[in-house]
C-alpha cells in the first residue's frame, strides 16, 4: 500500500541575531524550533525556493558585511554563494558597472563602485525559470541569478535610470525589500525601493517606469509625485495579476491596472495611515492583510492594542482582529515579516521587534503564540511541503 504524501510546515524566521526555522505537522498546534543559523548575523531573510527545495538566506555582520548562502539539506549545512551581489568595477574602461556610459569627468572613472550594505530580498523566479532568483539590496538595486544562487550580476536597467540618483534613503536605509514576478507575463515585473517607489518593466528588466499614479508622499513638497514615494511592501495574487496591493508610508492602496494607477483602500477605513507589512490570503486574492502603527510619529500598536486588519473585498471594507493578540502590548511589525503558508485553512504568521511570532490556523480568524523571547524580527517566511519523506 503506497503511503500518502503528508504536509509539513515551515517557518522561517529571520532576527536581527540569527535565523530560527520552525516545523510543525498540518495540525500546526506543536512547533519545534532548531538552533539557531548564523548567530550574532542579521538575517534579513530566509525563503524556501519551492522548485527545488533549495533554501536561501539573506545576511549580514557588522563587521563581515553582507552576503547570501543557501542550503539543501533544509538548514542542516549551509554554502556561500561563490558571488553575492556586488557592483564591480567595468575591466575594460575601469568605470563601476551601472554608471552612466557618457561620463564626463574622466576621474570618475576611477572612483570606487557602490557597496551593498545589505540583502533585503531574495525571491525565486517562475515555476518554468529554473535556477533563477532575484534580489533585492540596499543602495535600491536589483540583482538576478541563474544558477540557484550560487552567483549574482546587476540588472543595470534600473541601476543606470535616470531617477535612481534621486532617491533617498527611509529611516531603514536605501532598500530595494520588494521583487514581484507577473505569472502570465515574462516580460512584466515590479519592484518597490524606500524611498524610490514603485517601478515596473515590460521588457524583462531593460526599461522600468515608476508607477505611483494617485499615491501620496506626505513628507515630500508634491504630495502626489511621479516617484519618491516611500512603499513599505506590495503583494500581488498569481490569481489576479492585474490587481496589486501596497502597504505605504502614506496608507494602503490597490491597484486594479498592473499599477497604472492607486486607489486608496484606507482612508476613513483604517485607524492609521502608517504600517509595514501586507499580506493576500493564498486562495482568496480579495483577502488581505496588514498591521498598523498608530503614525509615522509613533510607532506603537494603535491605541495600545496588537491588532491584525483583514479585508475580505479587497479592501472596501477593514475588520480589526485581536482574538488571541496580547492586549496594552505596543508591538511593531516589520516589512518582511508578515507571511501565509497555503494551507486550506490558511496559516497566517507575523513576528515582532521584541521577538514574538504570532500565528493563526484559521485566516486570521484567532491568534495564538508561536515563539517568543527570540531577537527582534526581521523577516518571516512559511512553506508547506508535501513529501511523506519529510
Amino acid at each position: 500500500m503506497t503511503q500518502e504524501p503528508t504536509a509539513k510546515i515551515f517557518v522561517f524566521a529571520g532576527t536581527r541575531k540569527g535565523g530560527f526555522i520552525f516545523s510543525s505537522d498540518e495540525g500546526r498546534e506543536e512547533w519545534h524550533m532548531s538552533d539557531i543559523h548564523f548567530k550574532g548575523w542579521n538575517v534579513m531573510h530566509m525563503i524556501l525556493d519551492s522548485r527545488d527545495n533549495r533554501l536561501h538566506a539573506a545576511v549580514v555582520h557588522d563587521v563581515y558585511g553582507p552576503s547570501t548562502h543557501f542550503s539543501d539539506d533544509f538548514g542542516s549545512s549551509w554554502m556561500q554563494a561563490q558571488h553575492s551581489p556586488i557592483f564591480l568595477k567595468d575591466s575594460i574602461s575601469g568605470r563601476p558597472l551601472g554608471t552612466p556610459s557618457e561620463v564626463k569627468d574622466p576621474e570618475s572613472t576611477k572612483k570606487t563602485p557602490e557597496e551593498v550594505n545589505k540583502v533585503w530580498n531574495i525571491t525565486p523566479g517562475r515555476i518554468d525559470e529554473p535556477g533563477v532568483l532575484f534580489a533585492g539590496i540596499e543602495p535600491g538595486a536589483l540583482f538576478r541569478s541563474e544558477d540557484r544562487g550560487e552567483t549574482w550580476t546587476l540588472n543595470e536597467g534600473l541601476y543606470n535610470h535616470p531617477h535612481r540618483k534621486d532617491w533617498f534613503p527611509g529611516a531603514g536605509g536605501l532598500g530595494l525589500h520588494t521583487i514581484i514576478l507577473d505569472p502570465t507575463n515574462k516580460q512584466r515585473m515590479y519592484i518597490a525601493v524606500s524611498t524610490g517607489g514603485c517601478y515596473r518593466t515590460e521588457d524583462g528588466g531593460n526599461s522600468w517606469q515608476a508607477r505611483n499614479k494617485n499615491v501620496r508622499a506626505d513628507f515630500l513638497p508634491e504630495k502626489f509625485p511621479e516617484f519618491g514615494q516611500c512603499v513599505h511592501k506590495m503583494v500581488l495574487h498569481p490569481n489576479r495579476p492585474q490587481v496589486l496591493y501596497q502597504q505605504n508610508h502614506c496608507g494602503v492602496y490597490r491597484s486594479d491596472n498592473a499599477g497604472d494607477d492607486w486607489i486608496d483602500i484606507g482612508e476613513g477605513k483604517l485607524p492609521s495611515r502608517f504600517g509595514f507589512p501586507i499580506a493576500v490570503h493564498p486562495h482568496d486574492p480579495e483577502t488581505i492583510y496588514v498591521v498598523l502603527e498608530e503614525s509615522d510619529d509613533y510607532r506603537l500598536s494603535v491605541d495600545g492594542q496588537f491588532a491584525i486588519w483583514r479585508s475580505n473585498n479587497s479592501g472596501d471594507s477593514w475588520n480589526r482582529i485581536t482574538t488571541g493578540l496580547p492586549e496594552r502590548a505596543h508591538l511593531v511589525v516589520l516589512r518582511e515579516a508578515l507571511a501565509v503558508d497555503n494551507l486550506l485553512d490558511a496559516g497566517i504568521y507575523v513576528g515582532t521587534s521584541t521577538g514574538q511570532i504570532f500565528y493563526s490556523r484559521d485566516n486570521g480568524d484567532s491568534w495564538g503564540l508561536l515563539a517568543d523571547f527570540l531577537p527582534p524580527v526581521l523577516s518571516v517566511e512559511a512553506a508547506v511541503i508535501h513529501d511523506h519523506r519529510l
